[in-house]
């Protein structure tokens, strides 16, 4: 099987640390878990830093540094070519960025809306969308 090569929206990384049986929790999972390539940029390794952190979410620090900690050992990092400026909201074209140089399949998201369906040869999807594809009997 020739490995899926996913990006991760920052929700749904902050999703999986606060829904321990949540959808978000399996695609971080089959994200980090061989054949697929899990890939980030540093900016997005700053983001995931930022978000995880913010008070108003109550994730304890110690689950937070594990996250962290494993999304450095076990995800690629890239670092994209040129800016974009292709979403609605600016802040989310460092995922696009990371998709653009990672060559990634799909780009897993929590807000598709703020995406174009297809960036290149990217496929904007939902976590539920991924389980679907990956791992059909897990979906309920």
């Amino acid at each position: 099987m020739l490995p899926l090569r996913l990006v991760l929206d920052t929700n749904i990384v902050v999703s999986a640390a606060l829904k321990p049986d949540g959808l978000q929790r399996t695609v971080l999972l089959l994200a980090i878990t061989k054949p697929a390539r899990f890939y980030v940029s540093t900016p997005i390794l700053s983001e995931y830093r930022t978000v995880l952190a913010r008070p108003e979410l109550g994730i304890r620090k110690g689950l937070r540094l594990q996250l962290l900690q494993l999304i450095k050992n076990r995800a690629q990092v890239v670092s994209p070519s040129q800016p974009l400026q292709i979403t609605p909201d600016p802040a989310d074209n460092i995922f696009l960025e990371c998709a653009d140089a990672a060559r990634a399949d799909y780009l897993v998201t929590g807000n598709q809306r703020h995406f174009p369906k297809f960036w290149k040869k990217t496929k904007i999807i939902s976590s539920r969308e991924l389980v679907a594809i990956v791992a059909p009997h897990l979906v309920p």
